[in-house]
């Protein structure tokens, strides 16, 4: 009996052992909302804690209360949890020691215009970003076509804008990249542009892929009984962050931010 104690014990040890071992391949990894961690303090069973960082990056922990260990790296966020301890007069001089039990290396985050943000297991590997953004739900009504990939690679900080749309529509599939572990995929807001005067629906709507100013009018509820397609004018900020008055054509293209006024016809 008392063997077969000490062989779960002991099997028990080698695999915290091999999931610390695992976590901290990288010294400067740090914790993050939705890691599960187990902590120690050197002879004081009582201080034993299995938790999850929560959303805010926060956990409770016995006789401190809530600590902010989100960001910090694990020897961090043992240092602050002992300080706890130490100014509290609960432990003269406490050893703290946190494992993480998740497998981080294996999560990926996808946050913004996506029907369910959250953290997903790259299970199985190799997953293009297209299927990533598919295991959370899509791209939402409010999304727009380019895509945020934030991450690391041989070492090196990685970040590429992916146009989405693009992969499907003129077969960049090249863009359709493999996602890695500590990824993170941030869809943002599709651009708007805003249209008012003599338009049925003043406003803002989201810019379709290559809309021409006559689609933009035709967004906005087309023109009203004393609306004119002459003079036509659009204030939009240049490079140096000036506004400029433009004129343009019915085909020219619509930017981001573009502010469309329709002129009442003199007529």
């Amino acid at each position: 009996m008392i063997e077969r104690i000490w062989k779960v014990l002991l099997c028990t040890l080698f695999l915290m052992c091999a999931v610390q071992s695992h976590a901290n391949d990288n010294p400067e990894l740090r914790l993050a909302a939705g890691d599960s961690i187990h902590i120690t303090v050197f002879r004081n069973a009582d201080l034993l804690l299995d938790t999850r960082v929560s959303e805010s990056g926060t956990i409770r922990y016995p006789l401190i209360g809530t600590l902010q260990v989100g960001g910090l790296t694990i020897s961090e966020a043992e240092a602050r949890i002992a300080k706890g301890l130490k100014d509290g007069g609960y432990v003269q001089e406490p050893q703290v020691n946190i494992v993480i039990t998740t497998d981080r290396a294996n999560l990926v985050s996808v946050l913004g215009q996506v029907s369910k943000p959250g953290i997903y297991p790259l299970d199985p590997t190799n997953l293009h970003l297209s299927e990533v953004l598919a295991i959370a739900g899509g791209v939402g009504a409010s999304g727009g076509d380019r895509v945020v990939v934030k991450g690391t690679r041989n070492g090196q900080p990685f970040r590429k804008e992916v146009d989405l749309a693009a992969i499907f529509i003129d077969g960049r599939a090249d863009d359709d990249i493999i996602v890695q572990g500590r990824d993170e995929i941030y869809v943002p807001l599709a651009p708007l542009f805003y249209i008012y005067g003599e338009v049925q629906k003043p406003g803002s709507a989201i810019i379709l892929r290559d809309m021409t100013v006559i689609q933009a009018l035709a967004q906005g509820g087309g023109l009203t009984p004393r609306g004119t397609q002459r003079n036509i004018q659009i204030q939009r900020r240049n490079a140096s962050g000036e506004l400029e008055k433009l004129s343009p054509s019915l085909e020219d293209r619509i930017l981001p931010n573009d502010v469309i006024y329709v002129h009442e016809s003199i007529f």
